[in-house]
C-alpha cells in the first residue's frame, strides 16, 4: 500500500504560497493508519525505546498509536499552560516570534531510551525543541520518526546525529 495516495495536498493553506500535506484522509483510513503505525513499528524494532514522545497535537497521534503497538510508555510534549503537573520548557526561535514546549518534568528519566515521533519534518524547528528538551532531561534519543518528510526544507540537517526515519517524502 502506498501511503502517500492518502496525503491530501491542500493549496494556500495556513497561507498563500503553502501546500499543506493534509494526513486526516490517512488517518480517516483504518488500513492506511494501521499500516503507517506497522511500518514505524517494524523501522524502530532494535531501537531499544523505552518510551516514545510526541509534541502537540499530532505527535499524539502517531506517538501514543506506536507506543501502544511497541508496548512503551508515551509522553506528551505541549503548549504552557496545558499540563497539570511541574514542567521542564524550552522556548524557541520562530520565523517571526517564539514558541515554548512544556513536558512533565518527570515523564522522561536521566538515561532512558526516548524514540520522538511526529507527523511531519519541514524545517524542524519543533522537534529541535524537543531534542534539546529531552538532552535537559540527560534521556538517550534512540530515534526520531515520521510519517512525512518536506525533503526540500532540509530539516534533517538539524539532526544528523540521530536515527532519523521516514515514511511518505516529498
Amino acid at each position: 500500500m502506498d501511503l502517500s495516495t492518502f496525503i491530501r495536498d491542500v493549496k494556500d493553506f495556513p497561507k498563500e504560497g503553502i501546500i499543506f500535506k493534509d494526513i486526516m484522509p490517512l488517518l480517516e483510513n483504518g488500513e492506511a493508519f494501521q499500516k503507517s503505525i506497522d511500518d514505524l513499528a517494524e523501522i524502530f524494532a532494535n531501537s531499544g525505546a523505552e518510551i516514545i514522545v510526541g509534541a502537540e497535537a499530532r505527535g499524539f497521534i502517531f506517538g501514543a498509536a506506536l507506543a501502544y503497538k511497541m508496548g512503551i510508555g508515551f509522553a506528551a510534549v505541549r503548549k504552557p499552560g496545558k499540563l497539570p503537573y511541574m514542567t521542564k520548557e524550552i522556548t524557541y526561535d520562530l520565523e517571526y516570534g517564539t514558541d515554548t514546549l512544556c513536558m512533565h518534568e518527570d515523564a522522561v528519566n536521566e538515561g532512558q531510551k526516548v524514540l520522538i515521533i511526529d507527523d511531519l519534518l519541514a524545517t524542524g524547528g519543533t522537534v529541535e525543541a524537543v531534542v534539546k528538551l529531552l538532552e535537559t532531561m540527560k534521556a538517550n534519543i534512540v530515534g526520531i520518526g515520521f510519517l512525512i518528510e518536506l525533503d526540500f526544507l532540509n530539516g534533517r540537517e538539524k539532526f544528523s546525529n540521530y536515527n532519523i526515519q521516514t515514511l511518505i517524502h516529498y
